[in-house]
């Protein structure tokens, strides 16, 4: 045998080998791999994320949920509907009436229940109580952060995955949907994550996206609003240091801000939210 046939054998037995690999490869193995490399993930709960699929349509199909536009993405073959499920949802069965190439269709998805974990703790009055000063500067702050949440533009062109990058690396020091009661009162669950890292650490931008607000609040100290698109936002809390101003546009990875422990909390952290047609939902199905 001379070598170049010997060596046409041995690539054809290569080749062979491939084939043969990607042939047994269970069809279910294959999805499944394709299914785990979506995000947001698929989590149909109080503070979770619906993806429904619409199918085709020649222009993005049009419908509400949570007194908001949804965000859609995809193309004229496949549409998409990422619905953000605010915590306060109860389980059940929902309706919702989708407008597609100018008809109403109804789609239908259940949500499930999630006991999120539970901390009581005892701390001094006036660390919940308000004074009448404090509590009217938290409601006209309040007031305006409806305004910054009510924020809607055309969605980003960009690819049909949201995947985010995490915005500071660190411990997660508490994570989204925890329900504190303090001295036997509850209060509103956790609405985002807490990532543990010191004092001045530069935050990054998890996805594009358009910087619509930056303020010093009661309790969120220094805070900036992101706007992605389509009804997508984020919030990065207790800055020490802001480093953008409203109508920046940024790029993912470019630092707008630094890690702090303003406002009203015990140490250093990022206090990070997402916010999907107005619901804040679970940012560990973003990463």
């Amino acid at each position: 045998m001379n070598m170049n046939t010997a060596l046409e054998r041995r690539r054809l037995l290569q080749w062979m080998g491939l084939t043969a690999g990607i042939a047994s490869t269970p069809t279910w193995a294959a999805k499944a791999a394709q299914s785990d490399r979506v995000w947001p993930q698929d989590s149909r709960v109080p503070g979770g994320v619906a993806r429904l699929s619409l199918g085709a349509a020649s222009v993005r199909p049009k419908f509400s949920y949570n007194d908001a536009p949804a965000l859609v993405l995809g193309d004229m073959i496949e549409w998409t509907a990422l619905i953000g499920i605010p915590l306060a949802t109860a389980p059940g069965e929902y309706t919702l009436p989708v407008e597609m190439d100018g008809q109403l269709r109804d789609k239908r998805f259940s949500v499930q229940d999630k006991k999120y974990v539970e901390q009581r703790l005892k701390v001094s009055p006036k660390t919940v109580d308000l004074s009448p000063e404090d509590n009217a500067r938290y409601e006209r702050e309040a007031a305006h952060l409806k305004t910054v949440m009510t924020s809607l533009s055309q969605p980003l062109p960009m690819a049909a995955s949201l995947q985010m990058q995490v915005p500071v690396p660190g411990r997660r020091s508490s994570s989204f949907g925890l329900r504190r009661i303090f001295n036997g009162q509850a209060r509103n669950p956790h609405s985002g994550m807490d990532i543990a890292a010191p004092t001045g650490t530069p935050v990054k931008a998890p996805l594009p996206g358009k910087v619509i607000d930056v303020g010093d609040y009661f309790f969120n100290g220094g805070t900036v609003w992101l706007d992605h698109g389509g009804g997508l936002l984020s919030m990065y809390c207790h800055l020490s240091q802001v480093n953008c101003k409203v109508g920046d546009m940024l790029q993912t990875g470019d630092a707008f801000c630094k890690v702090g422990a303003t406002g009203r909390v015990t140490g250093p952290h990022l206090h990070w939210s997402v916010m999907l047609n107005r619901a804040m939902v679970d940012p560990a199905l973003f990463i």
